[in-house]
């Protein structure tokens, strides 16, 4: 992404240090008013308060089943920075939009994308509910404004688009994605961004969960969400996150020493208060624990409460401390838990994100879940 880039290959830019550099990069913006990024066209649209006062601010009406293409240029060059926001729900019975609605993201003219994900899982808000994240790589404002700073290269096309897998129309997307136009295109060994969400409802004790497989070529690990709904009663975080790196089998070459530990955290996160235990919230420039909740605030019922299965959300982001490999990655994450008979196999709800670089092509993702297969319990 420029020379001046490549102290360190991907995160060089956007750091105080790079601003003291020129670069023959020309700044761009898509959003529903200049779907193109076309230069000095950017608010045309007319509007109740004449041409170029917020004519067309949002995408309107994305139907059921439609794709909007929220993305379409032409590079080399480099996405930047991504910011969105959209309502949680559109009835109080179909209210998962955040799952429903399907962010691919497509580098030059492939045809598998190498961005498949939920939309709010994408930014640390899986369970279909928003909360606030200040981290390095993603944040989230109040009242659910979508940012994401992953830089995502492409020598000579990038395709973002926007699937509405909701059963309803969503009456209004608000969309803003920079970028830069790169000159003097890619260096050689430019590595392309990728995520990839996965879920199993319920994990099968004794076999651990796969955060991600399948990726062959050199690249490196770099970000992992987890959205977890604990089904059984005790400590549920002593399964070791492992990375399987360039041929490992059996064993890896990775293995932490807990879940909350892979997250930064360490004993259980929690404090006592009252003679209770109570969970402790926090958000970090590459580590954070931002969401948890045992209730449902956004639907109200006369006939039901609004508990749920209790609900945690976690990154950990290798920005500084990138799982670098050669030939093939491998990420898994382990199910045990412990109470006072000592330690046991679990059985949990656990959907992830994983993010990465790498060469292309990338391997085949699995099938992503239909809509209802992805809500959360």
């Amino acid at each position: 992404m420029g020379g001046a880039m490549m102290g360190d290959p991907i995160f060089d830019a956007g750091t105080l240090s790079s601003l003291t550099t020129l670069r023959h990069e020309r700044s761009r913006a898509i959003t529903a008013e200049n779907p193109t990024g076309e230069p000095g066209r950017g608010g045309m649209a007319a509007g109740v308060l004449g041409v170029g006062r917020k004519g067309s601010p949002c995408l309107n009406d994305i139907p059921p089943g439609g794709v909007a293409t929220l993305a379409d240029i032409d590079g080399p060059g480099c996405i930047t920075h991504i910011w969105c926001t959209v309502d949680e729900k559109t009835t109080d019975a179909d209210c998962f939009v955040l799952r429903d609605l399907v962010l691919r993201m497509y580098w030059d003219d492939e045809e598998t994308p190498s961005v498949e994900t939920p939309l709010g899982d994408f930014f640390c808000c899986g369970f279909a509910r928003a909360c606030t994240v200040n981290s390095m790589a993603v944040c989230v404002a109040p009242n659910r404004g979508f940012n994401c700073y992953w830089r995502m290269p492409f020598a000579r096309h990038a395709r973002v688009t926007l699937e509405n897998q909701h059963v309803n129309a969503i009456p209004a997307f608000f969309f803003q994605i920079d970028y830069a136009l790169m000159d003097d295109g890619l260096p050689a060994d430019t590595a392309y961004f990728h995520a990839q969400w996965r879920r199993q409802p319920v994990t099968e004790r004794g076999r651990d969960y796969v955060v991600l497989d399948g990726v062959s070529g050199r690249g490196h690990y770099v970000g992992t969400y987890l959205a977890l709904s604990t089904l059984e009663r005790y400590w549920w975080g002593e399964g070791e996150m492992k990375f399987y790196l360039d041929g490992d089998a059996e064993y890896p070459t990775i293995c932490g020493t807990g879940t909350e530990d892979y997250f930064g955290g360490s004993w259980s996160f929690a404090r006592q208060s009252g003679g209770r235990t109570v969970e402790q919230n926090y958000c970090m420039p590459y580590i954070g624990y931002p969401y948890y909740s045992r209730h449902d605030g956004l639907v109200r019922n006369d006939y039901h409460n609004d508990d749920v299965p209790p609900q945690r959300g976690f990154y950990r982001w290798h920005i500084p401390d990138p799982i670098r490999f050669e030939r093939d990655c491998r990420v898994t994450l382990q199910q045990i838990g412990v109470g006072h008979r000592g330690l046991f196999e679990r059985s949990d709800d656990v959907s992830t994100v994983a993010y990465w670089y790498q060469s292309e092509p990338h391997g085949t993702f699995p099938a992503l879940p239909d809509a209802a297969s992805r809500w959360p319990r």
